[in-house]
């Protein structure tokens, strides 16, 4: 069974940088569609950056220039933030698709804090 694990959140001010990692083991994935997504109160989960096809990558608008996805391994991925604002106050979540069933997994989620 695919599992992920995030670290790397907490709080930072307005202005600041944080690194998020997610680490994935127990099956295997796809190279592609994995990603960063973040869910702030009140609000539904959205994308925040992913891998697609070929290798390329996926930024919401809202955080284009400032945050960058990347593969810190054959499996695990990593979203450096920069220039955070107070509205990136959100929990972040990576999220990968096991290859044989195409099944999402999600990990647990780490609080990412930007105060004002």
């Amino acid at each position: 069974q695919v599992q992920l694990v995030e670290s790397g959140g907490g709080l930072v001010q307005a202005g600041g940088s944080l690194r998020l990692s997610c680490a994935v083991s127990g099956g295997m994935v796809s190279m592609n569609a994995r990603g960063w997504y973040r869910q702030a109160p009140g609000k539904e989960r959205e994308l925040v950056a992913t891998f697609s096809s070929g290798g390329s990558t996926n930024y919401a608008d809202s955080v284009k220039g400032r945050f960058t996805i990347s593969r810190n391994s054959a499996k695990n991925i990593d979203l450096q933030m920069n220039s955070l604002k107070p509205e990136d106050t959100a929990v972040y979540y990576c999220k990968a698709v096991e290859l044989l069933s195409g099944r999402d997994y999600w990990g647990q989620g780490t609080q990412v804090t930007v105060s004002s």
